[in-house]
């Protein structure tokens, strides 16, 4: 019952705290209109200031008149001017025009991924590859696989990029707190979110709410806590489904265990506690003297006789056993069976040293 009432807790609370945050960030995932002011910590570039900073690198590329004309349509002078998001989009599709490397990488964020292992994209990291194209396309590129769940590949890629490297700072913070959640890595993720809040009014309102939403869910995780087996057992189900089986999942899976096997030995613990607590708070002074009910708990000791070993007291059949362990399994989330069934692997191997 032990094993039950831990599991049930987890997928309860899992579900819960998951789908609060989910809502949330698949919310602000979605495009909606900036909200721009001053008093910032940091400022986001200007249509005009990213145009001036295009051009100025196609210059350099030296460009034939009719790349330059396409470059110009992406960058109109009479239109409202872009930012945020499209701004970083239209420096992903400007450098598209000129670099083979960047059309591909374009034109992979631009749809839904095909393969379980995203390219690597080493040119990014190419001293040669000019900074503003660099800088800007690893935020576009880490945007798209945070929404294809590839957080593992996002913060390589979000990793050591600052606010003012990017055309849209709200949008490196928030991508970069999103994945540091995701990870469970507390202090980047509430160091991420703390600058995105820090100039809150900078960017789009809903980056800030969800911000919010993760630094306080993230405050509160305490390591090998209920929530936080929770979660990498969720990050471990994740990953599995991305066809990883490698050393870190092993890792992970492996901490996951000896968080379950420490949390369940402090709960039986406890409970061993409290029962002695409760054995020892009521000792009758002497016998009933009727024969009646009386009330009140006492410790319930009995007189122990030896049942000898021949008759195979407590065992089951191997047929009624396995059927009880294949109950067993049922009984568990499903996502859950590959760990728990680890767990008790690990148990068995324990007690047949």
């Amino acid at each position: 019952m032990m094993n039950d009432d831990i599991f049930g807790m987890m997928q309860s609370h899992a579900a819960a705290t998951l789908a609060v945050l989910a809502l949330s960030v698949t919310a602000a995932l979605a495009e909606a209109p900036d909200a721009v002011s001053d008093g910032a910590s940091w400022q986001p570039s200007s249509a005009g200031q990213v145009r001036e900073r295009v051009f100025a690198w196609l210059d350099e590329r030296q460009i034939d008149e009719a790349t330059r004309s396409k470059a110009a349509e992406l960058w109109p002078v009479d239109s409202p001017e872009p930012s945020g998001i499209e701004l970083m989009t239209r420096v992903g599709e400007t450098a598209s025009l000129v670099d083979e490397n960047a059309h591909k990488l374009v034109d992979l964020c631009s749809k839904p991924r095909a393969d379980l292992v995203p390219p690597s994209q080493a040119w990014l990291a190419d001293p040669q590859t000019p900074p503003l194209v660099a800088n800007n396309l690893r935020l576009l590129y880490g945007r798209w696989l945070v929404h294809e769940s590839l957080f593992d590949e996002a913060r390589e890629q979000l990793d050591g990029l600052r606010p003012e490297d990017v055309v849209d700072p709200a949008s490196l913070l928030f991508y970069q707190g999103v994945v540091h959640h995701r990870l469970l890595d507390k202090e980047a993720g509430i160091k991420a979110v703390e600058g995105l809040l820090a100039g809150a009014d900078q960017g789009p309102r809903r980056y800030a709410a969800v911000a919010r939403l993760i630094e306080a869910d993230l405050k509160q995780l305490k390591p090998d806590s209920l929530d936080h087996i929770s979660r990498r057992m969720d990050d471990v189900r994740r990953r599995l489904d991305l066809g990883r089986t490698g050393e870190k999942v092993c890792k992970i899976e492996d901490g996951v265990v000896e968080s379950l096997d420490k949390l369940i030995k402090e709960l039986e613990e406890q409970q061993q506690q409290a029962s002695t607590a409760d054995a020892g708070s009521f000792q009758p002074s002497r016998p009933a003297e009727d024969s009646r009910i009386m009330g009140g708990r006492g410790p319930g000791e009995v007189t122990k006789r030896d049942v000898g070993t021949g008759s195979g007291w407590g065992d089951l059949p191997p047929k009624q056993r396995e059927e009880a362990l294949q109950q067993i399994g049922r009984e568990f989330p499903s996502h859950y069976r590959g760990v728990i069934e680890q767990y008790f692997r690990k148990l068995a191997n324990e007690g047949s040293r």
